[in-house]
């Protein structure tokens, strides 16, 4: 099962990517309908791993957020119109965010963030087959790192050598189309989000033990190596558009 969805043109009754929606204000955030069901992503995800992952540890950031957020809408602080900007909007101005409410905006609603993102860019491989990159982004990843080979191989000691709790992400720039020098990769930390760096993240491996240790314990290179056998090109492509088409504000 790859998913080839067309994200600017889902149709009704049709399930779209998690990360579709996150660039409109909403009044509640609610846990992304999925593409798959967590048992499809065996063997290379378990499925309790995935379910706790995803409604235990995902799910306690999108109640946070909600609490968050109808917090600073009650309130009597000014700017308090920003409360109903999008969660995009939100993280790439902290700055300007309340102090009383900043920090655990960018802690829980990046967690939200990224974990959307991370479920929208993998699917089940039930053949169990090493899955390359394709389209526009397999042309840029070897325009800009030479070769898929040597972008995986870069991607997976990051990820491999990241210290403590985080992310790693491919992301690009910020700017109107998608050019090979736009391409980067960097790691977070904690639940911290690339979008506060103004940058556009469009692969991203949780590498939180949570993502992993109820299987493969302390195995995280192992976590890791079955992570690229998930990845879905499709969908990456899919959200490097999507960034394309949005229209981002630079401030609240």
């Amino acid at each position: 099962m790859s998913p080839q969805l067309i994200v600017n043109s889902v149709k009704c009754g049709e399930i779209a990517p998690a990360f579709y929606g996150l660039e409109r204000p909403v009044l509640e955030y609610e846990l992304p309908p999925l593409l798959y069901t967590f048992d499809e992503l065996e063997p290379y995800l378990d499925e309790g791993t995935a379910k706790m992952h995803y409604f235990q540890y995902h799910g306690t950031y999108i109640q946070e957020v909600n609490v968050i957020l109808k917090r600073w809408r009650r309130s009597n602080v000014k700017g308090k119109h920003a409360s109903r900007m999008s969660l995009i909007d939100i993280l790439r101005n902290l700055s300007h965010i309340p102090s009383m409410y900043k920090n655990d905006l960018k802690n829980y609603g990046s967690g939200l963030l990224n974990h959307n993102l991370y479920w929208a860019t993998i699917s089940p491989n039930p053949q169990g087959e090493p899955r390359m990159p394709v389209g526009q982004i397999a042309d840029k990843i070897n325009t800009k790192f030479g070769s898929y080979l040597e972008f995986k191989a870069t991607f997976t000691d990051m990820a491999s050598n990241h210290f403590g709790s985080g992310f790693v992400w491919l992301c690009r720039n910020h700017s109107s189309s998608l050019s090979s020098e736009d391409l980067v990769i960097m790691t977070t930390d904690n639940e911290n989000s690339p979008l506060s760096h103004n940058l556009l993240p469009i692969l991203g491996i949780d590498i939180w033990e949570h993502a992993y240790i109820m299987k493969l314990h302390n195995q995280k290179s192992k976590y890791i190596e079955n992570w690229w056998y998930l990845v879905d090109w499709h969908q990456v492509n899919n959200l490097a558009e999507w960034w394309t088409g949005l229209k981002l504000h630079d401030e609240l």
